[in-house]
């Protein structure tokens, strides 16, 4: 997402760089043999169209743009804040890729987050207003719909993500700084990268690395294999400049095959609820802290930390103290046989899982080890 001042500045850089160019080639001048001034003819570089020919690799380029161009658009945001003086109102702008013929557009969360105004521009320069579907800020995708004819929505054609090979051909193709369907090109670099979280300190796991270039206003927008196929949305960049370094991210297709049926029908992920409330990692595994009263996990009969009454006698007074008794509660070792290390491994496991199915969490209690049933439950 990017701001309309972002826009204006690279705007004035190019003007800046390109007025001392024009003036070094000024002064340069036809050049003359034998003191007369040659004429110059535009055709004496004709070349015959069969010379002109396209290389394969060229051409395995546009047919992919071709083929996605009219499945991207751009997506314009205007946002509502408070100042010192009064209402103001900021406009961003991204990307986004049509995703059927009903009007649905796939896009980033931090896109349209907190947007008043969502507005959708097609290839073709027609524009529509847009709706608010359905969000979801951890996995930074959203899903917005506008009331345009048929003939206007040209779905992107979905790949896989699972068999994806670095070094295979990337594009992105997208609106940076506002401007439409642009098109750039890459390999991609690496896999199952971890990259920082704008919705908390979660991290994103299992992203896409490419060196295809991504700047602000490619938020949103498909990255696409050789068949122009999705393979991911773009989401991140690594910059310290907040412009293309050759370090960009895309969330995987797979994911958001499996998440975007339930903004579509929910207007959020489903997230299955197992009501550990707070798990610590320690030396000797993850200790459940909390456990929401009367959810799923306590009713199941795991345990968390309890407090105790602890009796301290000062002269004739004695007090009645609340004592954390830690040695009570549980270690967590595995979600049906997944080991479980890390608070990160232990939420990434549990987003495979849908509310009503049956987990089995393998826990240490006071030197014994179970097996509970947990039944999952909806948030």
């Amino acid at each position: 997402m990017k701001s309309r001042r972002n826009t204006t500045f690279l705007l004035l850089i190019l003007a800046a760089v390109a007025a001392p160019v024009a003036a070094q080639l000024a002064p340069v001048a036809p050049q003359a043999a034998e003191g007369r001034q040659r004429q110059y003819d535009p055709r004496a570089n004709d070349r015959p169209a069969a010379e002109m020919q396209l290389l394969p690799e060229e051409l395995a380029d546009i047919r992919a743009y071709e083929t996605a161009k009219h499945s991207v658009v751009n997506i314009t945001t205007k946002v509502q804040y408070e100042n010192f003086f009064g209402i103001a109102e900021s406009e961003g702008s991204g990307s986004g890729a049509v995703i059927d013929r009903e009007g649905h557009i796939l896009t980033n969360n931090h896109v349209i987050d907190g947007a008043g105004a969502i507005r959708v521009n097609f290839s073709d320069g027609s524009t529509y207003n847009a709706e608010l579907v359905g969000a979801d800020a951890v996995f930074d995708m959203a899903v917005i719909k506008v009331d345009a004819p048929a003939d206007k929505l040209h779905p992107i054609a979905l790949g896989q993500s699972n068999n994806l090979r670095v070094g295979q051909r990337a594009y992105v193709l997208g609106n940076p700084f506002g401007f439409a369907g642009t098109l750039t090109k890459g390999v991609v670099s690496s896999l199952n990268r971890s990259v920082p979280s704008r919705s908390g300190p979660r991290p994103m796991d299992g992203m896409i690395q490419t060196d295809a270039a991504m700047n602000p206003g490619n938020s949103g927008g498909p990255m696409l294999n050789s068949s122009a196929q999705m393979i991911g949305m773009c989401v991140a960049i690594a910059s310290k400049s907040g412009q293309n370094s050759g370090i960009g991210f895309a969330i995987p297709v797979d994911r958001i095959r499996r998440f975007v049926p339930e903004l579509l029908e929910h207007g959020k992920v489903l997230r299955a609820y197992h009501g550990i409330v707070e798990l610590n990692e320690t030396a000797n595994g993850m200790r459940i802290a909390r456990l929401a009263q009367g959810g799923p996990a306590e009713r199941a009969g795991l345990r968390g930390f309890r407090q105790i009454i602890r009796k301290i006698r000062q002269g004739p007074l004695v007090y009645r103290v609340p004592i954390e008794d830690r040695e009570y509660a549980d270690y967590l070792l595995a979600i049906d046989g997944k080991p479980v290390r890390t608070h990160i491994e232990f939420l990434e496991i549990m987003d495979a899982y849908q509310p009503g199915e049956r987990v089995v969490f393998t826990v240490e209690r006071q030197g014994e080890r179970l097996e509970v049933p947990v039944t999952l439950e909806s948030v």
